[in-house]
């Protein structure tokens, strides 16, 4: 299905064929490889749906199958990242079956894995992404659907999904679901692939223009829902901004004093928050009371919410998962000379994507101990070390 997606967006099938047909060949013990590539109606949906056949001459075992597609792309002289990826790809696999049956490579006898289709599909993908310049792109997929009920193979009638399939996932934390419908959904290979190429998973798609849609037919038909698999390729919104994903706590307090406050947003900051604040309100029976609310990277929601608890003696945190939208910013030291005072001064300065200085703002308590030390207003030594730090970054 991936691979009928990439020639179904615009892959070169001549590139694709010629290369899977590269495997028909004594050394790798396959002969008589047959393809078939076709457009086909899934649910009305137009999507291009490949199979790969031939004659094995024998089985293949994990250590084979690895040379096989690592001397086969490097034999196709595709580039680094290609002969990586497919090298990746059935190393992946070959490594999820091996601990599964615990055998070593070389004695991990793979079952459906061996037959040819693994190899044409590696190799294929490889090929197709080389061809649309997938490799130096920025890749995401959404969680995976993997299916469920009961299906049967070579190792007898298990649920879905295939152990192999949940081993190559839990290695590489990949986030599953379960469902729509009760079949295997999501194959071994295709979990290999898929975990060696998306940069990030999220639930809903980048801010990107789509480009260009491709659609990939697997072999079942189901009453629920068209079987493909699609591809998006576009390209970022020009935006100047920068974002990132954090999340915002937050809880109501009405019995707590203020020297606790107080000493918790200290703490919070000390143990990682971003931003604390609190916002008056009245609470039930008109009370006055404050809302603690904390910025924070996702990874320390738990964390947190724990220090909330212990620190304000809070019975629960609210959590709300957020993008934000932010402006790249790093701090500096300049040096500053007022009168015969020379200080050295920390500035923070905040850029856009392409570089362009937004905004300069010296530390508060770095020009504070310079006015102090002036005898000069805190307004104009702003402003002197705010000129001083934009022409220090003129001049880099």
């Amino acid at each position: 299905m991936f691979l009928g997606a990439l020639i179904d967006i615009g892959a070169d099938i001549n590139k694709v064929t010629s290369a899977i047909k590269s495997l028909e060949n004594q050394a790798y013990g396959y002969k008589n490889v047959k393809i078939n590539i076709q457009q086909v109606l899934q649910k009305e949906f137009k999507a291009t749906k490949i199979d790969a056949t031939a004659e094995s001459t024998s089985r293949k075992n994990g250590n084979e199958l690895v040379k096989i597609i690592e001397k086969n792309a490097k034999d196709l002289k595709l580039s680094a990242k290609a002969q990586q990826f497919a090298s990746n790809v059935i190393r992946t696999l070959v490594n999820s079956e091996a601990k599964l049956h615990g055998k070593a490579l070389a004695n991990a006898h793979l079952h459906e894995v061996g037959l040819v289709d693994t190899p044409a599909e590696i190799i294929g993908a490889a090929v197709a992404m080389e061809d649309l310049g997938l490799f130096n792109a920025e890749i995401n997929a959404t969680p995976v659907s993997v299916g469920g009920g009961l299906f049967k193979f070579s190792h007898g009638t298990l649920s879905s999904p295939a152990p192999a399939t949940l081993e190559i996932f839990r290695a590489k934390k990949f986030p599953i679901k379960g469902g729509p419908v009760e079949t295997e959904l999501t194959t071994p290979t295709g979990a290999a692939i898929l975990v060696n190429l998306a940069n990030e998973v999220s639930c809903f798609y980048p801010e990107i223009t789509p480009l260009k849609i491709g659609y990939g037919a697997g072999r079942k038909d189901f009453k629920e829902m068209p079987n493909v698999l699609r591809l998006t390729i576009g390209e970022p919104v020009d935006n100047w901004l920068l974002k990132d994903e954090i999340a915002i706590l937050e809880t109501n307090l009405d019995d707590v004093t203020g020297e606790i406050i107080g000493n918790s947003i200290d703490k919070l900051l000390h143990e990682g928050a971003k931003d604390v604040s609190i916002i008056p309100m009245f609470t039930k029976k008109n009370r006055p009371g404050q809302i603690l609310k904390i910025v924070a990277d996702r990874k320390d929601v738990k964390h947190l919410s724990r220090v909330v608890m212990e620190e304000t003696g809070t019975l629960g945190v609210r959590v709300y998962p957020c993008e934000r939208h932010i402006i790249n910013r790093e701090v500096i030291s300049v040096d500053v000379l007022i009168d015969d005072v020379k200080e050295r001064v920390k500035v923070k300065v905040a850029k856009d994507k392409q570089g362009k200085i937004i905004r300069v703002k010296p530390e508060y308590d770095e020009i504070k101990r310079l006015s102090d030390k002036t005898g000069k207003p805190l307004r104009e030594i702003n402003e002197i070390v705010t000129l001083r730090a934009r022409e220090f970054f003129s001049k880099r």
